[in-house]
């Protein structure tokens, strides 16, 4: 990061430019890509905010604004005239742009619904959309507005089902209409005119792709992500950009699943602000929707290298060597912690009881772990998880697998479910007592585990069925209805 910056003139930038926005979260870079950096910040403040918060610092400060603190570039006759509307936008988002061409950001990508946040009557935010001077002119400003964080209370009151739930557009505040250039939806095949009646999942879809074609453009430019006060939808996209450049190899390449998970929740919710009590006790689950929504990114499509992101198995392997391997090289059945474990259970009616345990694939040595890494850890791999046995020399029989409810604790006896991805992930309860399911268990360590379908709903239960016989390899995507 300090190649491409001087730490120093930065602090002094960002010291400057505080003030122009909402609740002084100034542009930050986040994540450094290919010498790009993609920034978060809030949106604008208003008239208002500003008016306050710089009176507020004048006062508390002992006479002096940090706003202001630029004896160069102020003259008497501008400090003797800067209470007037104009110098002061000018001064303030001045320096704002001075820290957004510092750090060669190029694109401004704003998620809000509203043209200016609007309350009590009063404009409290504004945008670099309707800057009214055109400051922001020079910069390439895309609106693509986005449901703030109260539009997922119907995303969990849908038992956590963002197809078909559509956001109504039709409501008095909303009134930024979508807008990108041209150039940037060339390459892009969305019909943009259309987004509208785009269900959750699919907005947040196209939005990605075009976050990550924009963050793939052949210039230098960086790129700027920000909703009213950065703390709902700007992680989100942060959140899932982070991790679709770390699937694809392109971005923190040393970091292991648990790392890039505590990481991300770490770094882009919790200490950006994210108020995950507040927004609990509300049901507005943007932040369970993140990690939820990674199921619907697993293509091609949304990787920022063209190419497969995930082979079906290691390199050197075949189904045949890895059922060979001794006992002491096979992972355990009820492991959370490997990147990728196989077992096979025996089906009811198959002629004799033929059953695999868990086999990680993970291979040794620091380079092999690495490489495997890199094709395997971005997109889902179907793994069916069973109870342990001894193994035996034949491939199990067709069947039926039913998928149950799990206990996650560390008992040898839980119930088969055939999974997508490398960790289970804990999803949360429905505080409706009809919505429970029956049979589950919950596990004072880890929480409890509750089985989502394709769909995200917790209510149903699937049955998969099993081909006459165990495929050699594994299919990159499964129908949604596979969990």
């Amino acid at each position: 990061f300090e190649s491409t910056v001087q730490v120093g003139k930065l602090q002094d930038l960002i010291n400057r430019s505080k003030m122009a926005r909402c609740r002084g979260r100034f542009v930050c870079p986040v994540i450094l890509y290919k010498g790009k950096h993609i920034c978060r910040s809030a949106t604008l403040a208003g008239w208002g905010e500003l008016y306050g918060r710089t009176g507020y610092n004048y006062i508390f400060s002992g006479g002096s604004d940090d706003a202001w603190a630029d004896a160069e570039d102020i003259s008497e006759e501008d400090s003797a005239l800067r209470n007037a509307d104009s110098q002061l936008f000018d001064k303030v988002r001045g320096h704002d742009i001075k820290l957004l061409r510092y750090l060669s950001v190029r694109y401004i990508c704003d998620l809000m619904v509203e043209n200016k946040k609007v309350k009590f009557g009063l404009n409290v935010t504004s945008s670099e959309k309707v800057d009214k001077a055109q400051r922001y002119a020079d910069f390439m400003l895309l609106s693509i507005p986005y449901p703030g964080c109260e539009f997922f209370k119907e995303y969990k009151d849908r038992d956590y089902t963002a197809e078909g739930l559509v956001f109504n557009w039709k409501q008095d505040y909303v009134d930024a209409p979508l807008s990108i250039p041209v150039s940037l939806t060339q390459s892009l095949n969305i019909d943009w005119s259309e987004y509208q009646s785009w269900d959750l999942v699919q907005q947040t879809q196209n939005y990605l792709k075009l976050l990550i074609s924009i963050i793939n453009s052949d210039d230098d430019s960086g790129l700027l992500v920000h909703c009213i006060s950065g703390w709902d939808r700007t992680p989100l996209f942060i959140s899932l950009l982070r991790l679709s450049l770390w699937a694809d190899g392109l971005i923190h390449m040393s970091l292991e699943p648990s790392e890039i998970l505590y990481l991300t929740v770490a770094y882009d919710w919790f200490l950006f602000g994210h108020m995950l009590v507040d927004r609990l006790s509300k049901g507005e689950e943007i932040f369970f929707f993140c990690f939820n929504f990674l199921k619907h990114i697993t293509s091609e499509e949304f990787s920022a290298v063209k190419s497969h992101r995930r082979k079906s198995l290691p390199p050197g392997f075949t189904l045949e060597e890895i059922c060979m391997l001794k006992q002491r090289d096979r992972g355990s059945t009820t492991s959370l912690s490997s990147d990728f474990s196989l077992g096979m259970e025996s089906s009811p009616g198959a002629a004799g009881s033929f059953t695999y345990e868990a086999v990680e694939l993970m291979p040794a040595g620091a380079q092999a772990q690495a490489a495997w890494r890199k094709s395997c850890a971005s997109s889902p791999q179907a793994a069916l998880w069973s109870r342990a046995q001894q193994s035996e020399d034949r491939l199990p029989s067709s069947g039926l697998v039913e998928v149950k409810s799990s206990s996650s604790s560390s008992s040898t006896h839980s119930d088969n479910f055939l999974r997508i991805g490398s960790s289970p992930l804990e999803v949360p309860r429905s505080r409706s007592a009809d919505h429970s399911l029956p049979g589950s268990s919950v596990s004072t360590d880890f929480g409890s585990w509750q089985m989502v379908t394709g769909c995200g709903s917790i209510r149903e239960q699937a049955i998969l069925s099993t081909d006459a016989s165990l495929p050699c390899s594994f299919p990159d995507e499964f129908p949604s209805t596979c969990l």
